[in-house]
C-alpha cells in the first residue's frame, strides 16, 4: 500500500496517514493482520519525522484499527472496532456538508457530487476485488 502526503493538503500529515490507512482497510486494500511498514520506516518514505507517523499509529490503535506487537511489527487489528451507528451517522453528516459545501464552492451541484460519490465507491470496489484476486492466487496450489 502507497501513502501519499502533501503539506498543502486541508489535513495535518498525521491525519492524511490515519484517513488513508482507514480507507484502505474499508476498501479492503489492507486485511486483519496485513504488516504495515515501521513508522520510522514511512517516515523515511514520505520524508517527514517519525513522530508524524507515530502520533497516527498511535491514535490509529487507540481507536482499534491497528495494533503494535512488540518486536514483531504494526499489524491491522485482528479484531476491528464495532462499529457505533449512531456516532457514524453524525460523521457522515458531517463530511456530506463538507462534500455539498465542496461542490457549491466549485459551481457544481448535486448531481456532480453524487457522480463523485459513485466514483468513490466503484474505486474502492475495485480496490476490494483486486485483493481478492491476489489472494484466491496465493491460495491456490
Amino acid at each position: 500500500m502507497q501513502i501519499f502526503v502533501s503539506a498543502a493538503g486541508e489535513l495535518s500529515i498525521y491525519r492524511q496517514i490515519m484517513r488513508q490507512i482507514t480507507e484502505a482497510i474499508a476498501g479492503g486494500r489492507l486485511k486483519s493482520g496485513d504488516r504495515l511498514p515501521s513508522h520510522r520506516d514511512l517516515a523515511e518514505q514520505l520524508v517527514i519525522a517519525p513522530l508524524t507517523v507515530k502520533k497516527a499509529y498511535d491514535e490509529l490503535e487507540a481507536e482499534g484499527f491497528i495494533e503494535t506487537q512488540r518486536g514483531r511489527g504494526t499489524f491491522v487489528s485482528a479484531q476491528l472496532p464495532e462499529p457505533d451507528p449512531d456516532a457514524n451517522r453524525e460523521h457522515l453528516k458531517a463530511a456530506a456538508r463538507n462534500l455539498l459545501s465542496q461542490t457549491y464552492l466549485a459551481g457544481l451541484g448535486m448531481k456532480e457530487a453524487i457522480a463523485a460519490l459513485r466514483e468513490a465507491e466503484q474505486e474502492m470496489a475495485q480496490g476490494r476485488r483486486v485483493r481478492e484476486a491476489v489472494s484466491a492466487k496465493k491460495e491456490k496450489p
